[in-house]
């Protein structure tokens, strides 16, 4: 075993966490669920998620059972919601090719959807005793600094040359605790701002600290010019109070979730309203422009309040009138529910 292995095992031992929901557990559908939730997600944001979760899903099979419908409310606010499509599809192809039972390889993990080969790795690592490097954010991030490696770590070039070193560093015993010793270095003391080297166990053999490279270590995404993109989405409600909300088609930004009807871009929202619903709103009010940050663009929304003076209305096949009070349920993206508490729809904003 390496001496870089054999420091940070002690230190786990010691300084590393034992007490999150999702160890102390062998179970492939609790450590699976955990590692897609956290995946460009802190901790703390996703303890709450899984705990819904696992209320409402305890066990693959009545994962895989579920529509995807109901699925979609319990990750609304967490983002990135491919993940969710993609977990609620790899539920069902292990109920249906691997008869409800996770397979144990990394090689079979990987080919199911939704899983790479980290989230592979540490399923059969944490899980099944496997010998398999792991390379999340914060690896990738402790494993520059400790030994030096120059460029984005997310450049093939340097993912591959990290893979190779996460491989040769992997010892042969004691593997699920050296992983979870690298991700908790990474996430408590090798941290992205201001790293804690006082305390970190392989101080005294880390490149960047003797070098003083720890600021430039890894190296940043070389930026690019980010996207503005602009929607308008129409706060709609009749004279019941209800609301009226879309489910967004299943690709895209929030698939599958439920928004605010969109407007199309040089349409007029009464008349537009008028065609779709029959009725023309009785006002039609702007309320402050929203802007929301994805992954690749940044979204300009500009909500207006739409008051319609009927309580029955028709609409099309994908809308849906929703109470009031049963808007902090349903399925919506962050910014939806910031508009529609701005708008005093909701009285508290879950996530």
């Amino acid at each position: 075993m390496s001496e870089f292995a054999q420091r940070l095992i002690r230190w786990h031992t010691r300084h590393g966490r034992h007490d999150l929901p999702w160890q102390n557990t062998t179970d492939p559908y609790r450590v699976w669920l955990s590692e897609i939730m956290l995946q460009q997600t802190q901790v703390a944001t996703v303890i709450p998620y899984y705990a819904r979760f696992l209320a409402r899903f305890p066990t693959l099979a009545d994962l895989a059972q579920a529509p995807v419908d109901e699925v979609m409310p319990l990750w609304a606010g967490l983002g990135y919601y491919a993940r969710a499509r993609n977990l609620h599809k790899c539920a069902q192809t292990i109920a249906a090719a691997h008869g409800g039972v996770f397979p144990r390889s990394p090689e079979a993990l990987v080919s199911l959807p939704g899983i790479g080969r980290s989230t592979a790795n540490s399923i059969a690592t944490f899980c099944f005793g496997a010998r398999a490097p792991i390379l999340d954010g914060n690896v990738k991030r402790l494993l520059c600094r400790a030994f030096g490696i120059a460029g984005f770590p997310g450049s093939s070039a340097v993912e591959k040359r990290l893979w190779q070193l996460a491989t040769d560093l992997m010892p042969a015993t004691d593997g699920a605790v050296y992983n979870q010793a690298q991700m908790d270095m990474g996430a408590t003391v090798c941290v992205r701002g201001k790293p804690l080297c006082k305390q970190c166990p392989v101080a005294e053999s880390c490149v960047a600290l003797r070098e003083k490279r720890i600021a430039e270590l890894p190296a940043a995404k070389p930026r690019k010019a980010v996207p503005e993109r602009a929607a308008c989405l129409l706060v709609v409600r009749d004279l019941a109070g209800r609301v009226l909300l879309e489910t967004r088609p299943p690709a895209g930004i929030w698939g599958g979730l439920q928004s605010l009807p969109e407007l199309p871009a040089g349409r007029e929202a009464a008349s537009w309203l008028q065609q779709r619903l029959g009725v023309a709103p009785s006002a039609v009010l702007p309320a402050p422009t929203w802007r929301h940050a994805f992954s690749h663009f940044r979204l300009n929304i500009t909500p207006l309040l739409c008051s319609i003076d009927q309580p029955h209305v028709a609409g099309e096949a994908l809308w849906q009138w929703v109470d009031a009070a049963a808007l902090p349920g349903a399925a919506l993206p962050a910014p939806v529910r910031g508009i529609l508490l701005q708008a005093g729809l909701l009285e508290e904003l879950k996530s």
